[in-house]
């Protein structure tokens, strides 16, 4: 039988299944008991027979539970062993939940300077398997804003400016198979980003130097970004700014993308701690409004 966890909120969850004060109530505290069930199972995965036996339901309640949240995209089911783990939504949602932590806090003053200082909307994305998550979404002050991406979408990568960017960051073999990886559903919900256009955007951010978006998701909405690496130098993140075409001629993505160098090497300094002081290492930046 899995251990309970000495929590608050596991304690709380396990009685809001006897004290739920009507079925959709109840029906929530079992979803949320089950999860954190999963959840303290960790990489050994959880049982449908130990679940059963600690939220003290019915062996058909619990399956048709367990169902719902695998459907959801909460659990993972592995079909060999049969076992149950947390599932990539709950990855999403605790990247969103993790404002206070990790390299969203680190970026929060990157990613206002750059929407002050440029006046238009700059995001903060983050690789998960084969996809990208948009994690930040900050808004500048010019009047006429781009909202491509609201924080938790979810694209494969190479979708996206700031997507591109991570995917341009991997190895060549790292890209064939994401590519493949991803080949279903680009074909069914990303038609224009076929794996042969996504290599050759591929090669221009890397001769470019950065990953340029010209409208292909959605029309007006340009968007160019980089990658900002870890400690391994492999991709953790990728700041993008995105405007309307007038804004993101070629004469001022120049003007541009030296800012979003400057902070993602501000991130990466963060991140590695070189930089304790919290101070920005240029200054203040020549705003560029337009």
């Amino acid at each position: 039988m899995l251990e309970h966890r000495k929590t608050v909120s596991a304690k709380i969850a396990l009685q809001g299944i006897d004290e739920a004060a009507s079925s959709g109530a109840q029906a929530i505290d079992r979803a949320a008991t089950l999860l954190l069930l999963v959840g303290q199972a960790g990489s050994a995965g959880a049982r449908l027979s130990d679940l059963v036996a600690q939220c003290s339901l019915s062996k058909p309640t619990v399956r048709r539970m367990l169902l719902a949240l695998v459907r959801a995209g909460l659990l993972d089911q592995d079909l060999e062993t049969r076992r149950y783990y947390l599932g990539p939504e709950i990855y999403v949602l605790g990247t969103l939940a993790s404002a206070r932590f990790g390299i969203h806090s680190v970026s929060l003053r990157s990613l206002v300077r750059l929407s002050q200082e440029t006046g238009d909307t700059a995001f903060l994305s983050v690789p998960r398997d084969v996809y990208s998550i948009c994690v930040h979404r900050e808004e500048g002050p010019y009047p006429i804003r781009v909202h491509a991406l609201h924080a938790g979408d979810r694209h494969p990568l190479g979708i996206g400016a700031g997507s591109l960017a991570l995917l341009a960051a991997l190895s060549d073999k790292e890209v064939d198979e994401i590519l493949a990886a991803n080949a279903d559903v680009l074909a069914d919900k990303y038609p224009a980003f076929s794996p042969a256009v996504l290599r050759r955007l591929v090669a221009d951010t890397r001769a470019r130097g950065y990953a340029l978006n010209p409208g292909m998701m959605l029309a007006d909405s340009w968007a160019i970004g980089v990658a900002i690496p870890g400690s391994d130098g492999r991709p953790v993140g990728a700041l993008s700014i995105a405007a309307t075409e007038t804004r993101l001629t070629d004469e001022r993505q120049r003007e541009l993308v030296p800012l979003l160098k400057r902070e993602a090497a501000w991130i990466e300094a963060r991140l590695r701690g070189a930089d304790g002081t919290g101070k920005h290492p240029n200054g203040n930046a020549k705003r560029t409004h337009r």
